[in-house]
Order: C-alpha cells, then structure tokens, then sequence
C-alpha cells in the first residue's frame, strides 16, 4: 500500500510554514544545493519554530536528516544536534504533485492558433520522410516527439480554456463594465480562432490522410527508445519496445481522431468547434442579463424589501392582516367545491374560519373529482371540420413543384463534361436545384482534391466536378447573377434508359 506520510503537513496546524519550508528545498535543489542547516532557510520565522518544523517534516518522510559534525569544535557541540537536511524522494514528489495540483487549479489555458501551424509543420515534413524510402530513423523519432508534445499542448490548452470559459460564462456578481469588455475580448478571440481551426484543421486532416500508413515511422520510434533500456536480457528490451510501439499507435489514433471524422464519430476539433461557436450566444445572454439587471429590474429581495417598508408604514394591525393576505394569499381552503347542498348546510350549521380542521365536518367532494380531476360535466364533441378543399390545394400545390423539379432536372442533365461558364441562364427552379448539386459536389470533394464524383441522397442524379486552374464562370437567373471559379460538370441522371444529349 503508498504512504501517503509526505503529505500530512497539508492537514497540520502549520500547514503555511511546512509549505514555505519545502519549498526552500525545492528551490535550493534548483541551484544543485542538496543539504541545508535551520539557520540557512531565509523564512520569517525564528529558529526554534524552524528546527521544530524540520523535525515534523523529517517523521512524515518528506526530509531526510544527517548529523552535522563540520563545525563541531567542542565536546558540548558534538553531543548538540545539529543536523543537515535534505529532500527525499517521497518529499520531491510530493512537492511535484502539489505543484501540478496548484498549476491544473489555476490554469485557464488557450486556443493555441500557432499551435496548429506547428501541427502543420511537422506533418509535412513526416509526409517527406514517409515518402522516403529508408527515412532517417532519427529524424523520423525527433518529428513524431515534436508532433506528439505539441499536439498535447494544444488539447490540454483547449480543454482547459474551454473550462475556464464555462466558469466566466457562469458568473453572476461580476462588474458589469468590466464583463462587457471582456465579452467583446473573448468574441473577437474565438471567431479568429474557429477561423483559423476550420482551414488549417482542414489541413491537417488531409496530411494525416494523406500519411496513409505510419506503422514503419512508428516503428522507428519505438526502436530508437527501445535502444536506450537499461543492459539486461534481451527479452527486457523487446518487452520495452512492444510497449513504445503500442503507445505510439496510441498517440497516433488520438492526433486522427482529433482531426479527422469518422461515421458517426465526429472529430475532436469538429465538437471543439461546436463549442467555440455555442460560447458566443451564451456570452451575450449573459450581458443581456447583466443589462437587465443593471436597468433596475425587480428582483424576489427587492420585492420583499419593499413589502417589509408597507408592513412598517401601516397605521394599525388590521391594515398588516389585510395586507398579508393580499399579499401571500393564505386563505381558507374550504372551497374546494360549493354547491346548493353545501350553501344550505353551512347556512344551517356555520363553521367559524379559526375552527381547526380536524374539529370540523368532513367536505363532500364529488367522485367525479376525486377520479378526473375535472367537476365539470362534458359535453358533445366538437364538430368535425372538413378539411378537403385545403388538401385538395395542397396536393395541386406538391404536384405542380414535382413537375418544376422534374423539368429543372432534365434542363440540367448534361450526360457530356460541361465548364460552367457554359451553363447560361437558369430559372429559379433550375437554379435551386442545381445550386444543391454544385454544394453537394463542393462538400465531397476533399483537400487537394481536384476532381469529385458524388451522387444526390435519392439516387436519382450524379455530379462529377473537375476544378480547373483558371477563369471565373457566371450564370445568370431572374434574381441576380452567380459568379465563382470555373469548373468541368458532368450531371447524369441515373433513371434514365437512354442518355439525351444537352447543350446550354
């Protein structure tokens, strides 16, 4: 079982002056100074309270104490304890540990943009070495660490700023002026940075794709830091490469995943995206907020505090009693359900308002009550309404933009490869319709890709989109013209029996 001795002084009575002891060690053996006496911790503290500190701090394991006999010149100072002291291991990792708690506890972390240029850099040059064939192991091994360590920086930031993002999201008592500006700041700051994950995680993705098997790289890696194990048997050594190797697959399926999408799987920088993008609304609900409180809106203590000056400022206890029940509207329930019978019998016997329930008669509630929760009698249903003319207009209006998208879709059929800038003029139905093809191509085509060939989601029509390295297209409609890069379309429709030829 762990001793967990080295951290008792965080619950003992001096737990501030424990603290500023290790951390004069800590600090000491940051300039290679390994032992130290009670008279050389520069602390404002004296040296009693000091060498009783020590003395806590050895017994719970975090110093470790060696009789000091340097400066011995008489016999009473040899039977005098005196003692160096010095971190031990336990005590360095307490320290440590306390140091990562401290730091994840104040961390805010950020949206490292630059980051992600890095991430680009690297994979571009692992893509040359992986094209190579007999890469330079080495090289190959200081990439994938380049890679890995600032890939690590960038999602560990990421989460961490997403979290202190929430937590400034959640504020309340915050000075109003202050909120906004930081609101306008923190905007500014996320739309720059989803700019700048959309394009250049989009680049990634495709160098990562394009890295189509980085086992052998992997390999390498693990082989290089395989080939620092300590001497022993041989077995040792493969047992410490099986291990880099697997976690190197590890931190390669996790830098995919954080930028490539799978089939309902979404990417880590897709979902880190969603959340930017959510933060903004959310932040401008909470100035909203915030400008509504500033506006003087009632509050519930606002309310009660005036209620509290009425109650002093009534002139006698009846006015208090009339006021109360007006406002909390604490009355007598006892008309749960009045009707002849009961107005007679109260008429005959009259129950008092103070009477206590238990004392008076039993109420007579209706089973009908009691069993729908409703008293009232139902009546007939409601008419039935005839709803056929406005079926009938619905199905002429349905029936007539099938027919418009049947003819928008023959008009764009082309069945032969077609530039764009020779489509010409389309009506608004054509040119909705083919407004969605040219977006469905668009979205499939990957980067770098320069041609895509895609199908609707009916299966009816398929897109072939070529890009082309110069000239714009225009195509004109009623409502304005579009203009863009020009492009080879091929629209073929697959119901067809026989092609038809088509020409703009």
């Amino acid at each position: 079982m762990p001793d967990y001795q080295p951290f008792a002084h965080l619950t003992a009575p001096n737990v501030d002056l424990y603290r500023a002891v290790m951390g004069e060690f800590v600090r000491a053996k940051r300039r290679f100074v390994v032992h130290l006496r009670p008279e050389d911790l520069e602390l404002d503290a004296d040296l009693a309270a000091l060498t009783d500190a020590l003395g806590r701090l050895k017994d719970w394991g975090n110093l470790r104490a060696d009789p000091d006999t340097s400066r011995v010149t008489s016999v009473e100072d040899f039977h005098r304890a005196r003692f160096l002291y010095q971190l031990t291991a336990a005590g360095e990792a307490a320290e440590q540990a306390l140091q990562t708690y401290d730091e994840a506890l104040g961390r805010r972390g950020a949206l490292q943009a630059v980051a992600l240029t890095d991430i680009v850099t690297q994979l571009r040059a692992l893509l040359e070495l992986a094209r190579q064939e007999e890469p330079d192991p080495a090289k190959v091994h200081l990439l994938l660490r380049g890679l890995v360590g600032r890939f690590t920086d960038l999602a560990d930031n990421a989460q961490a700023f997403m979290g202190s993002l929430q937590r400034s999201i959640d504020l309340h008592d915050v000075d109003v002026d202050a909120f906004r500006a930081y609101k306008d700041q923190l905007i500014d700051y996320l739309e720059r940075f989803i700019k700048d994950l959309v394009t250049t995680g989009a680049e990634i993705a495709g160098l990562v794709t394009e890295i189509d098997d980085a086992e052998p790289l992997l390999v390498m890696a693990a082989a290089r830091e395989a080939e620092d194990a300590a001497p022993g048997e041989e077995q040792g050594r493969e047992e410490e490469f099986e291990r880099g190797l697997a976690l190197w697959r590890e931190r390669w399926l996790g830098l995919r995943q954080w930028f490539v999408s799978e089939p309902q799987h979404p990417s880590q920088a897709k979902l880190l995206r969603a959340r930017a993008r959510a933060a903004i609304p959310a932040l401008l609900q909470v100035v909203s907020a915030l400008n509504e409180r500033r506006a003087g809106r009632s509050d519930r203590s606002a309310d009660f505090r005036t209620l509290a000056r009425w109650f002093a400022q009534a002139p006698d206890e009846a006015t208090m009693h009339r006021l109360w029940r007006t406002a909390f509207g604490l009355s007598s329930a006892r008309h749960l359900t009045v009707d002849a019978d009961t107005l007679a019998e109260r008429e005959e016997q009259p129950v008092a308002p103070s009477t206590p329930w238990y004392d008076a008669p039993p109420l007579l509630i209706s089973p009908q009550l009691r069993k729908t929760g409703s008293y009232e009698r139902r009546g007939k249903p409601n008419r039935i309404v005839d709803r056929s003319d406005q079926r009938r207009i619905l199905a002429e209006r349905a029936a007539r933009q099938a027919e418009e998208t049947e003819l928008a879709r023959k008009r764009l059929v082309t069945h032969r490869p077609t530039r764009l800038s020779e489509v010409g003029t389309l009506e608004p139905a054509e040119f909705s319709l083919f407004l969605g093809l040219l977006g469905d191509a668009l979205a499939a085509r990957g980067p770098r890709q320069r041609h895509v060939s895609t199908a609707t989601s009916d299966g009816t029509l398929e897109i072939r989109l070529t890009a082309l390295d110069e000239g714009f297209a225009e195509i004109h409609t009623p409502a304005g013209t579009f203009r863009g890069p020009d492009h080879v379309i091929e629209i073929v429709d697959l119901t067809a029996a026989e092609p038809e030829e088509w020409s703009a």
